[in-house]
């Protein structure tokens, strides 16, 4: 699986953090429920690592992966708790390094257009667009489509259910990361029918983003 391919499982992948890891996995099973596959588990609780090893052993349908990567170190422990991806708010040197040696899909975050071309010198075409909102938002990614079209992205940071399909439809975004598939009220009552729900709806604004950009 490449970055790409990553992109394509879900046109959501929600950015979670773990604060109680005996919700983990029956958070990541309501997900997949919903048919929301790709997870992103941020390394902001010192719960995520462990969540990230129940998940990726107790359900086979997810696709688990860490976010908040910072540096090798935090990629290198990430993997061996068995995360599938990485995701980064930004890109370093020696992350960029560590990444490509990893041999799993990763997204290095991008807030402007050098950002993006830099990344993309190192090997990554596909990105994550942070802070999506607070730099621009859709806006700003339709001035990138022109002169930089082969990079994608998945804008995270600002994205509800409210924007997401505005972003969905652009050429330049295959999914979008956000964290109100996991409300933390709702994850804390343990209301995985909601969470499922959430996922559900998710779901149909890929679809919904695809019927429009066919017109």
């Amino acid at each position: 699986m490449n970055a790409l391919e990553l992109l394509a499982h879900s046109p959501v992948m929600p950015v979670i953090v773990v604060h109680d890891i005996d919700s983990a996995i029956e958070l990541a099973q309501a997900l997949v429920a919903g048919g929301i596959c790709s997870l992103e588990i941020t390394l902001r609780s010192d719960a995520a690592l462990s969540a990230i090893s129940l998940i990726s052993q107790a359900v086979p349908g997810a696709l688990v992966g860490a976010g908040t990567l910072r540096n090798a170190r935090q990629l290198d422990a990430a993997i061996e708790a068995g995360a599938r991806f990485g995701v980064s708010p930004g890109l370093t040197p020696e992350l960029a390094q560590a990444a490509r040696q990893s041999g799993i899909p990763f997204l290095p975050g991008a807030a402007t257009a050098s950002e993006a071309m830099a990344a993309a010198d190192q090997g990554f075409i596909a990105q994550k667009l942070f802070p999506a909102e607070a730099v621009g938002g859709v806006a700003l990614l339709k001035s990138l489509y022109g002169p930089l079209p082969d990079i994608v992205f998945c804008p995270t940071g600002g994205i509800h259910a409210d924007n997401a399909a505005q972003y969905l439809a652009l050429p330049n975004v295959r999914c979008v990361g956000g964290s109100w598939l996991t409300p933390n009220t709702v994850v804390a009552a343990k209301q995985w029918s909601t969470i499922t729900a959430l996922a559900r709806q998710a779901c149909t604004l890929g679809i919904s983003a695809l019927a429009r950009s066919d017109k």
